[in-house]
């Protein structure tokens, strides 16, 4: 079992023909993720080889995402394409029926993300990211750019802000495993949020213990600890990036802004601790945290 992502899915690229689409899809076929396609309307018709392990892979190009996936079948989209044309990119696969379009390209403006979140989300597609690393079911498949050789399937589920604490976190706890590990984004405007992932970890049969990765900035977590002490039962343990942060400054992720005490990682802790969430000052600590429940 998995959120989101199953070893079933099947996978579209589009900007795979680029240099950051072919390493990723690369490294994605090598962590046994069924991708079927790319796309780009400049290359229609043609293949790109890649060569793993296990021998060549020849994936073929699309010219529209609607041409794809009526020739997969793919379900999924993972998006590589360049800021000015990630709105585009995103609207042409909710109008092609994706489901699930995880969209890594970062500096996408707020704006344009606003237009195709609103168009998703009336369209009942689901967004993941922007500026995100993607997701992985480890063992099952790797959405994104996250490196799929750090740990193993486990029964701990996994949902981060950052990307770069996604991987410290898996590595540190690579022993025991995740079911699903998901790097949301840091942006203003995100597809998925940690609420989102908390309610799908919380259905989840085979998922036991949920990590909660969160930063300074905005009240996305604040929101979370409050969902956690309503509907989660599972056992949270959370990390809060940016208690040494200056106030008033922007911080990494666009959304990481703190004005007065609103925002802080202090707040957030106390929030999440008042949940009944174990709060980490650290991520090793965090992962001590998580491996005294689980372990």
């Amino acid at each position: 079992m998995a959120i989101f992502l199953t070893g079933s899915s099947r996978v579209i690229v589009q900007g795979m023909t680029g240099s950051e689409g072919q390493k990723h899809t690369a490294r994605m076929l090598a962590a046994g993720t069924a991708i079927v396609g790319g796309v780009n309307p400049r290359k229609a018709g043609t293949t790109v080889e890649f060569a793993l392990a296990d021998g060549a892979r020849s994936i073929p190009v699309f010219g529209t995402v609607a041409d794809a996936v009526a020739a997969t079948g793919a379900d999924v989209s993972v998006i590589f394409v360049p800021p000015a044309f990630a709105r585009s990119a995103v609207i042409e696969a909710v109008d092609a029926g994706v489901p699930l379009v995880v969209i890594i390209t970062e500096g996408i403006p707020v704006a344009d993300t606003a237009v195709f979140f609103n168009y998703a989300r009336a369209a009942g597609v689901r967004l993941i990211g922007p500026n995100c690393p993607g997701l992985i079911s480890p063992g099952k498949s790797n959405v994104g750019i996250t490196p799929a050789d750090i740990t193993g399937p486990g029964r701990i589920g996994l949902v981060s802000k950052s990307g770069t604490l996604t991987y410290q976190m898996m590595y540190e706890l690579r022993d025991l495993g995740f079911s699903t590990a998901i790097g949301i984004g840091g942006d203003p405007i995100i597809g998925t949020t940690h609420i989102d992932a908390l309610a799908a970890f919380e259905a989840d049969p085979e998922t036991d213990a949920i990590v909660m990765i969160g930063e300074i900035g905005g009240d996305a977590e604040e929101r979370a600890a409050a969902f956690i002490r309503e509907h989660v039962t599972k056992p949270v343990v959370g990390y809060v990036a940016g208690f040494t942060a200056p106030e008033g400054k922007t911080m990494g992720h666009a959304g990481a802004i703190v004005s007065g005490t609103s925002g802080t990682a202090q707040a957030k802790k106390e929030a999440l601790e008042a949940a009944g969430v174990k709060v980490g000052r650290t991520p090793s600590e965090t992962a001590a945290l998580i491996r005294a429940i689980v372990a």
